[in-house]
């Protein structure tokens, strides 16, 4: 199914708004580069490690791709899949599609075949990119195995070892799996305009991006150029963001926290961008000193872990002027340990999603309290309440469900009107199904899903309120607060914990006395400790909750039927 246009979303007055008053524009991401090729060609763009390229090497890898990709019969209005790890090549691949008018759609790096498969027939997928193994996962084999279902599909593999390349050499003739130089045709700048044709226009569909899977069917958020930009440009004076800047990228830019602030943010300003494809602490305290970064945007996870590596006796992480956590609820005990711990770094909190990109953001000219009593307030252009079942908004300070209207929302979920259509308050607001507070000068809190509540006995428990507290207990590494299910009390609190290095985790005794301590009354504390090697994450530091759901249900199901078994031999 093909996505609506944007004229769907957006009245005649709210685009001509968003035009005039420049937060959209006419350029697309080829006029980005091109205009960074025109003044800066031999800046180093992107890096990643092991490759490296300049704006120039950027914007000629991307044409020779982006012709032979046309000769291969992808035309505007396709759809093509990017499954690739953070390497420069995703962004080469991105600035050939852009230039096409072919449709995006990133799958992050830990899906498999069930979801991939999903995606693929979602959006109607006709060509993908992947690797030929990864982290121990072999891509191709996954994506020859798809085929079946999606028999003209091609494939393009990015850094091919030596099997891959048998695979590719078996298939010559049947133009159907090729590696990506392949796929680069020889050509000059007027050979490729003549034969590209017309570029794309920014409100054509740039982008689809599937949320990331805290819910069981990941959705597919469709974003014109000028909706996924505007995200970007929300960003630039917050951050104060300049051309100097060098942005330090873990998060996977399959996603949209990475692709927003490790390619548009940098390419919108003329910076660079060091991606990195697996997440190690120590190694990446090592490459922001390399290549000199000094902003960073990820979830809390990440910061976290590389505060417990960093060692100020053999690192130097000067450079880093700003770290803005966002994805997940940052607790006040990571900000207060990056500030005593890294005294040049500035910890800014984002509360964002998939559907608009940047709801709210702290500033760099915020005080440094604000990452601690909130997720920021609404960029220039958007605005943000704060409403209740009805979509009416709730007063200041009253809980209920963050809502935005603005330039950087989607146009639909891709073929799921019903669900589209259920966002929206009469008035246009976008609920997010988060929990939220609003101060009277505009700052939001995040205090929750609307799932993210415990309901004990008829009392509602904030988990987000349990994890704060949680943040400061020695003996944890990681941790994630859900309901379990009671018969008598409907639900009870249980933790999934990880040690930290040389402690044990604590019983339930013992995190009860740390939590009373601490103030909270003992029906909010946990009854039940699950202790866990690692929590399930998504790429981007989002703990998957349902599926620790799923495992406290599992096993209280498992114990019940290993009671009766016990009652009926006795």
């Amino acid at each position: 199914m093909k996505p609506s246009p944007y004229t769907v979303r957006y009245s005649p007055r709210e685009v001509d708004h968003y035009y005039r008053t420049g937060l959209w524009s006419t350029d697309t991401f080829h006029d980005l580069l091109l205009r960074q090729v025109e003044e800066n060609p031999d800046k180093v763009f992107a890096t990643d490690g092991t490759r490296s390229l300049t704006f120039r090497e950027l914007f000629d890898a991307g044409q020779r791709l982006a012709v032979g990709l046309h000769r291969r019969g992808l035309r505007r209005g396709d759809t093509a899949a990017v499954q690739l790890p953070n390497w420069v090549e995703f962004i080469q691949v991105l600035t050939a599609l852009s230039r096409l008018g072919v449709i995006m759609v990133p799958i992050m790096p830990i899906y498999r075949r069930e979801d991939v498969g999903y995606v693929l027939s979602n959006a109607g997928v006709r060509a993908v990119f992947t690797p030929a193994k990864f982290s121990k996962f072999d891509y191709l084999d996954m994506y020859l195995g798809l085929r079946q279902e999606h028999p003209e599909l091609m494939i393009a593999v990015a850094r091919p070892d030596s099997t891959a390349e048998d695979v590719v050499d078996a298939s010559i003739g049947k133009a159907d799996v090729f590696t990506l130089d392949q796929l680069e045709a020889e050509t000059d700048d007027d050979t490729a305009r003549a034969e590209l044709g017309v570029r794309p226009s920014s409100d054509d569909p740039f982008v689809i991006v599937y949320t990331s899977g805290t819910t069981s069917r990941p959705k597919g958020c469709v974003h014109t150029f000028n909706t996924y930009c505007a995200g970007a440009r929300a960003l630039v004076g917050p951050f104060g963001y300049t051309e100097s800047d060098v942005q330090f990228g873990p998060s996977p830019i399959a996603h949209t926290t990475g692709l927003v602030t490790s390619v548009l943010l940098p390419m919108l300003t003329g910076a660079a961008t060091h991606v990195m494809a697996k997440w190690d602490p120590v190694r990446g305290i090592e490459e922001i000193q390399r290549f000199g970064c000094t902003a960073a945007v990820t979830a809390p996870t990440f910061l976290h872990t590389l505060l417990s590596d960093y060692d100020a006796e053999i690192h130097d992480l000067s450079t880093l002027r700003l770290w803005t956590c966002a994805g997940a609820p940052i607790p006040a005990a990571v900000v207060e340990r990056a500030g005593a711990t890294l005294p040049n770094i500035k910890v800014l909190s984002l509360y964002g999603r998939s559907e608009n990109l940047v709801t709210a953001t702290c500033s760099v000219t915020d005080d440094v309290s604000r990452a601690l009593t909130s997720d920021g307030k609404a960029t220039p252009g958007a605005e943000i309440k704060v409403v209740d079942d009805k979509g009416d908004e709730v007063p200041r300070g009253a809980e209920g469900d963050i809502a935005y209207r603005g330039p950087a929302h989607m146009i639909e979920y891709l073929a799921n009107s019903e669900e589209t259509a259920a966002l929206f308050t009469s008035d246009g607001f976008s609920k997010s199904g988060d929990l939220g507070k609003m101060t009277d000068d505009g700052y939001v809190r995040v205090t929750g899903r609307t799932k993210d509540i415990v309901i004990r006995g008829g009392m509602n428990i904030s988990v987000r309120e349990i994890e704060d507290h949680l943040a400061h207990h020695p003996a944890l590494r990681a941790f994630s607060v859900v309901g379990m299910p009671d018969e008598r009390l409907g639900e009870r609190v249980c933790c999934f914990v990880v040690a930290a290095s040389g402690h044990d985790a604590p019983t339930v005794d013992d995190m009860r006395e740390f939590l009373l301590e601490r103030g909270m009354p003992i029906q909010k504390t946990p009854e039940r400790i699950v202790v866990v090697d690692s929590l399930p994450m998504t790429a981007t530091g989002k703990v998957l909750k349902h599926e620790l759901r799923k495992d406290i249900e599992q096993r209280l199901r498992e114990e019940a039927t290993q009671a009766r078994e016990v009652a009926g031999a006795n």
